[in-house]
């Protein structure tokens, strides 16, 4: 066999993410509140649902496509849209537990930095466009590797079950902004 090609011989290791054909497919893809993760996940346990921390009206949850180690959202309960329909309260909430979020994240995995943000709508990237969401992702010297950039695969050290108990522990009992 040709050692450039791809398959048994090959010099090339293989990294199989059979999860990922769901996203990429758009399996799952919610049409309405109905069948909105965003609306399903509140009524599920922590571990089913991922949920790292639950506020008053909003959570935090891990992501289940994750960009990183620890990618966490932090999501109000309502399903709304966009930024712009958020209470005072919810906006408050939501920046507080971003905050705690970081502080979390940093003490359980040492990220040196973050990519905090929301894509409001489907031509901005939102793959949950019908409920915002503000994504946390950790980042780290040199995460940037040959994997995602040829590869097309992200290579995640822990399963979300552990990072959402380490990080559910560890999350402060006293509050969001504690």
């Amino acid at each position: 066999m040709n050692p450039d090609e791809d398959g048994p011989g090959s010099v090339f290791e293989q990294l199989w993410t059979p999860y990922r054909m769901a996203y990429i497919r758009g399996e799952n893809k919610p049409t309405g509140d109905h069948d909105c993760p965003f609306c399903l996940i509140p009524a599920m346990s922590d571990e089913d649902g991922l949920v790292v921390a639950r506020g008053e009206t909003v959570f935090a949850v891990l992501n289940l496509y994750p960009y990183n180690a620890g990618h966490l959202m932090v999501v109000p309960y309502r399903h709304v849209p966009d930024y712009t329909d958020l209470t005072v309260a919810e906006v408050a909430e939501l920046g507080a537990f971003t905050q705690t979020a970081m502080r979390t994240v940093r003490a359980v995995s040492g990220a040196h930095g973050f990519n905090i943000g929301m894509n409001q709508g489907s031509v901005a990237g939102a793959g949950i466009a019908d409920h915002l969401h503000q994504h946390a992702v950790p980042r780290w010297g040199g995460d940037t590797n040959f994997m995602p950039v040829l590869g097309l695969t992200r290579v995640l050290p822990q399963v979300l079950r552990e990072t959402r108990g380490l990080l559910a522990d560890a999350w402060p009992a006293t509050g969001p902004a504690a």
